[in-house]
This record gives C-alpha cells, structure tokens and sequence, in this order.
C-alpha cells in the first residue's frame, strides 16, 4: 500500500514521519520546493513530548501538477491523506487531486480537516474517489519547515463508510483494514467510526468556542477560562453552538461544556491554530468553522449572533492583513 501525505503543516509532518518509521511506504507532498527539499536533505525532526527527537527520512516533492504527471502509474492501492487546512482546498488542490488518485489503482482520500462543509466539496469534485471524514484529537506543533513537536498524542476516528461511496465493497474494505493497521503500527491510536459526524460535530462545537475567543483575545488555550467575562462569553457561544448542532442531528452527551473546560486544561499551553494564523497574517478557518455553523443555523430557521459575530470580528483582522 501507497501512503501519500499532502501537507507540510505539523499534522502532516508528524503523520507522515511516524508512517515511514515504521516501515509504511510513504510520500509527503509541500506546498513549497523550498520545505521539500529541507526535508530531502536533511529528514523530518520529530520532538516528542518530553523533548525527545529522532529525524525520520522520507521521500517527499513539491505538489505540482507537472511533477504529478511524472509520476509512474502503480498499481497498489492508495491512501492520500489530506493535512491541510480548508483554507488550502481550493481548485488548485483539488486539480491536483484528481492527478494523484489517477496514479494508483485504487485511491481514497481521508481528511482531517476543521469545521464543515469541505467533505460534500471534495466527495463532488473527486468523482468515484471515496472521500472518508476523520476527526483527529492530537496536538502538534511545526517549530521549522521539518521540525515538529508533539504536544499530545490523541485518538484519530475514521468514518466507517465514505462520503461519496456509501456501500463498501470487499476491495476497499481490505483496502481500508490495511490502512487502519498501518496507523496502529506507527503508534496511532486509530480507530473505525460508524458515528463519524456525531465526532465531527462534536469537534466543532469545542473549535467554535475556544479558536475564534483565542485569536480575538490573543490568549492560550488554558489562559481563555481564566477571566469571569471571558467565561460568561465563552458559555453563551457554547450554549448557541450547542442548539444548532443539536438541531442538525448532532447527538447531545451532556457534558459538552465540560469537555471545552478540559480541552483547554489538557491543551493549556497551545496557542490555537486560528490565533496562530491571526498572528501570523494569514488567512484563518474562522468561515469553516463558526461561519459555517451560522450558515448552518440560516439553513435551519434559527440564527447564529454569537457565531456571527465572531466570523465577521476575526474576519476584520484578516483584512488589516
């Protein structure tokens, strides 16, 4: 089986080396030739979380659809893995997408991606090419273009069935018991979900309240809870967040403010990647992810305030870009 990691952020950095360490065949594609060819030269160094690092080589191009087109027909099946965020999926990528599934014989796609709305976009533009939703919980951080620090391992869920194919055949069944246990031998702690959107939905409710608060305060993770107004905020989002997610099927466990609380204990020290992005004057997920649970909730016949306000405050800071 071909691995084929598309995305040299910390998620595909570590995903992609821990794969090659033990053994999976495996190919990182970057945006840039520049990271390709620091990672060609010299390896991904991986830091784990007590400050342990180990460099892991790998083969690893620059995704373009020239080099692609070059690339020899194989006959095994694939597994692309999609690290990027969904500010990156544009026609672009997914051109060079459908270059990529056309390489092997049998080609599916996971995506990690934040917030909603990308797996109908990429399902439609990609044909018969299963498209599977994931909902990863690990934590990692890209410190240089090779360089990557684990700060918390987590669980990584995979829909059971496609997004675009719904029946499962015995090809991609086997295709995707393969998978599943290369993941495991490199150490994840991998999983097959029949309740995939629930997690997802999940996932979101959690990105909703804790991104955009941390970007529009400019605090940690574990710093948003520690002030009363910011918690009084932060509950209110949770609580219309809540309302529309549940309405649109997703399943209430109860504890979902608890479980924001202790996203931000367990992840006290993370800067968000959404702060990450403000501060850094690049373009954030904020319309995947309470944009999107906005539109959601138009969709729905309800409405969104707090939701909307946060996309259109972080959006400001995206135009003084």
């Amino acid at each position: 089986m071909q691995i084929e990691v598309v995305g040299g952020g910390a998620i595909g950095l570590w995903t992609a080396a821990k794969l090659a360490s033990a053994g999976a065949r495996v190919r990182l594609w970057t945006r840039t030739e520049r990271q390709s060819f620091f990672i060609v030269e010299a390896g991904i160094r991986l830091v784990d979380t007590e400050g342990n690092s180990r460099t892991v080589r790998l083969a690893c191009e620059p995704m373009e659809r020239h080099r692609l087109a070059q690339a020899p027909k194989d006959e095994d099946d694939c597994w692309i893995i999609l690290a990027v965020k969904q500010t990156a999926i544009n026609d672009e990528l997914i051109g060079q997408l459908r270059v990529l599934a056309q390489v092997h014989r049998h080609t599916a796609v996971l995506c990690l991606q934040n917030g909603i709305g990308h797996l109908g976009k990429l399902a439609a533009a990609l044909g018969g090419v299963p498209v599977y939703a994931a909902v990863t919980t690990m934590g990692a951080k890209r410190e240089d273009e090779r360089t990557v620090r684990l700060a918390g391992m987590g669980e990584l869920w995979i829909g059971e069935t496609a997004e675009n194919c719904p029946k499962m055949d015995e090809i991609r069944a086997k295709s995707q018991k393969k998978f599943l246990l290369s993941l495991q031998k490199a150490g994840f702690r991998a999983f097959l979900s029949n309740q995939i959107n629930n997690r997802i939905f999940h996932k979101l409710l959690i990105n909703a309240v804790i991104n955009p608060l941390t970007a529009i305060y400019d605090v940690t993770n574990g710093e948003l809870p520690k002030q009363e107004r910011r918690i009084h905020i932060m509950r209110a989002l949770h609580n219309e967040t809540l309302e529309i997610l549940k309405r649109a099927g997703m399943q209430d466990s109860g504890d979902s403010w608890e479980q924001v609380l202790d996203v931000c204990e367990r992840t006290s020290a993370n800067v968000s990647s959404m702060l990450a992005d403000v501060r850094a004057s690049r373009e954030t997920e904020i319309r995947a992810i309470n944009g999107a649970v906005a539109e959601l909730a138009a969709s729905l016949g309800l409405t969104a305030p707090l939701n909307e306000a946060m996309a259109a405050i972080v959006e400001s800071f995206e135009q003084k870009q």
